[in-house]
């Protein structure tokens, strides 16, 4: 369990947990899947660049943490979780790729922040944790990809040591809008 002060007016403490640490507390597991439907529906229902187009129904949210936690159980995945006096503010997770040629990579594939913290060091925090969880399951290399208007997650990643190898002009499509899809790796061959 880590704790931090995040800074934009006033100070808050926001506390990181694993899904281990999460089964921990049943009362905050109880209004889990809840949380994070609000959190993306919300941000996807105010354009943010998660994955989907519409905001994900309940179920959809729910079977996604379910998955998420069978791979983390299983070592293929790490799933963390960002709370500020108990409410959930953020999530993200990453997922070991499938492929047996890719089996030792992982792909970071959501970090989603309540809009009401934003610019306060949760998305930082929850990443780096991610990072940390992808370095200790002997991830050789962690690969995203983000949508190129998305300049602020952009600009995260890379001072997180990712680095773009990669850019498909104009491959998402929302409605009549197109963006392009960038690539980003962090390779910890490099680094370790």
């Amino acid at each position: 369990m880590k704790s931090a002060k995040i800074s934009g007016g006033s100070t808050t403490e926001y506390v990181i947990l694993d899904a281990v640490e999460l089964a921990a507390d049943p009362e905050l597991q109880s209004r889990l899947a809840e949380s994070a439907h609000r959190i993306l529906a919300d941000l996807v229902d105010g354009g943010a660049a998660l994955g989907w187009v519409e905001p994900p129904s309940p179920d959809e949210v729910a079977d996604l943490l379910a998955h998420v936690v069978s791979a983390a159980r299983a070592g293929d995945a790490a799933l963390r979780f960002a709370f500020v006096e108990r409410r959930l503010v953020g999530l993200g997770y990453w997922l070991r790729y499938a492929r047996p040629t890719h089996r030792p990579h992982a792909d970071l594939e959501k970090v989603a922040v309540d809009a009401a913290v934003h610019g306060r060091g949760v998305g930082r925090a929850l990443t780096a944790a991610l990072i940390a969880d992808a370095r200790k399951a002997g991830i050789e290399v962690l690969t995203l990809d983000a949508r190129g208007d998305n300049t602020g997650a952009l600009h995260l990643y890379r001072s997180l040591g990712f680095t773009e190898y990669g850019r498909l002009p104009d491959f998402v499509a929302v409605g009549e809008r197109r963006y392009d899809k960038v690539f980003c790796m962090l390779d910890f061959r490099r680094h370790d």
